[in-house]
């Protein structure tokens, strides 16, 4: 039964809910597939299909894929680009809930669960296109209680401004982000840190909260932690560097890693911090594009890597498949997709079993 719950309600936490990690068990990865008139892809959507067409075949070796689509016509057009590009879609379910932009990681459902029923409910937080860049976004900001509507799912509502892309969990009650994100004016500017970090023990479930500091250059997001910092198990992360002293990057990555090297886990185990290369720049139109490797996703059978055809990609992909020996790593080519400021993480939610 769906059971809107508000701001008076026993918060989550409260009733042993928790946020999984990402490479627990799950039931599905949700998706918001972009419009050819969107402005996330401005005059590319035709050369951005292809990586989002290999991102969908490779889910069919996993888990199902639950994409939301405008209308009918939207959805025969996602079935096109399936068929064009020759990815399954057996796996693929289609659900009328639009959004503007196609950042499913920031606008969609952030699940928790627990083991007695009902085991599974979403948290929607609001939501204002980070920091209010790029209006309307209201479309966007109702996707989580939506899809909490279609699966009967209890539905918790912060009223606080949080995108999914900002925090890293490690399942058992850690979380990374960042202060140049959730600190940012432009999202709870009426909200101390202490009740920022309060909210997330709340709705999340989480205990220990790690701050890194800033992001990478041409992430529009002020500094989101998956393109900086991830979980790979329960102490390890992956954090990228730069090795180019004179790249704007170099000095704001060396700092989040000696901040890691001070950190530890929920039980007080320092954690183990492996580094991720960074591609060379990606420049367009006068912009720096904020390519990273971090922007990884984890399915139920794969990894979803983003490369940009540079040398670094093979120590990417070596790095992520010692990282997730039981996992096959997908490199799919994003040199178009990087050009709307994200990646895979950006694009998926996952559902937990």
């Amino acid at each position: 039964m769906f059971e809107p719950r508000g701001l008076d309600a026993v918060k989550p936490a409260a009733l042993g809910y928790r946020m999984p990690a990402e490479w627990e068990p799950h039931t599905a990865t949700w998706l918001s597939w972009p419009r050819p008139e969107g402005i996330s892809f401005p005059e590319s959507y035709e050369r951005v299909m292809p990586a989002f067409a290999q991102m969908v075949d490779a889910l069919g070796d996993s888990e199902r894929a639950c994409i939301n689509v405008w209308d009918a016509a939207h959805e025969a057009d996602v079935r096109r680009q399936l068929l064009r590009h020759g990815a399954r879609d057996g796996h693929v379910s289609f659900h009328r809930h639009p959004a503007h932009e196609p950042w499913c990681r920031d606008h969609g459902p952030i699940f928790l669960k627990r083991s007695e029923a009902p085991q599974t409910v979403i948290v929607d937080w609001a939501y204002n296109a980070w920091g209010g860049k790029y209006p309307p976004y209201d479309l966007d900001d109702a996707v989580p209680t939506r899809v909490a509507e279609l699966l009967q799912l209890p539905v918790y509502a912060p009223k606080m401004i949080l995108e999914g892309g900002s925090i890293e969990v490690n399942g058992s009650g850690t979380l990374l982000t960042t202060t140049s994100c959730l600190l940012n004016p432009n999202r709870n500017p009426d909200l101390t840190q202490a009740q920022i970090e309060a909210a997330m023990r709340e709705y999340l479930g989480v205990s220990n909260i790690l701050w890194l500091g800033d992001g990478i250059e041409g992430d529009d997001t002020d500094g989101h932690i998956d393109d900086l910092t991830r979980f790979v198990d329960r102490t390890t992360v992956v954090t990228v560097l730069e090795e180019n002293s004179e790249d704007p990057n170099y000095e704001p990555l060396q700092e989040n890693l000696r901040a890691l090297a001070g950190m530890c886990a929920e039980d007080g185990t320092p954690l183990v911090v492996r580094s991720l290369p960074m591609p060379a720049r990606i420049d367009r139109e006068g912009l720096r594009l904020p390519a990273s490797y971090a922007n990884f996703y984890i399915a139920n059978k794969v990894v979803l890597l983003p490369v940009f055809a540079d040398p670094k990609d093979a120590e990417a992909i070596a790095t992520l498949e010692a990282a997730f020996p039981g996992r096959r790593v997908v490199p799919i080519d994003c040199r178009e997709l990087i050009w709307g400021l994200g990646a895979f993480h950006c694009l998926t939610q996952q559902q937990p079993a």
